[in-house]
């Protein structure tokens, strides 16, 4: 029973895991390296901005759930003005099928002066996901999945 229960977890969890570091096929990671473009927003202000307007909602408390973005920084976050553009890109456009599930920003709703703050507090985001072979309940899973099934 605890072998099946096992592989059952695998099964279920373990293409989440995988595509949530950005490592399997699902999510292949774009640019796993951070921007290093100059920031001239507040982070701190930044921060209860992130909140305010629910970013967390879809992108996590640390950018790497959900809607990831930490391991896999898109040219939407290269710099403020990259940022800015994508936040503003769909604002007064209301596409039949949209490119993404991003919700729009207007400069009525958040300023340029709130989306660089946003954009500072992003940057200060770091990847704190263990490689995959230091996850102990994850082998543990894996290799009970590679056992021949027995009923």
């Amino acid at each position: 029973m605890k072998s099946t229960t096992l592989l059952f977890i695998g099964i279920l969890f373990l293409p989440i895991v995988v595509a949530a570091q950005g490592r399997g096929t699902a999510t292949p990671a774009r640019n796993p390296n951070p921007p290093t473009s100059p920031v001239t927003g507040n982070a701190v202000n930044g921060k209860a901005l992130y909140y305010n307007h629910g970013c967390y909602g879809c992108h996590g408390f640390n950018g790497e759930t959900g809607r990831a973005f930490v391991g896999n920084w898109s040219s939407n976050l290269a710099n403020e003005e990259n940022f800015i553009r994508f936040l503003r890109a769909r604002a007064n456009v209301a596409p039949a099928t949209p490119s993404t599930s991003m919700p729009n920003f207007p400069e009525n709703s958040l300023s340029d002066k709130q989306a660089k703050d946003i954009y500072a507090y992003i940057r200060t985001f770091k990847s704190n996901a263990p490689p995959l072979q230091n996850i102990p309940a994850l082998n543990e899973i894996v290799k009970a999945a590679s056992r021949p099934y027995k009923p």
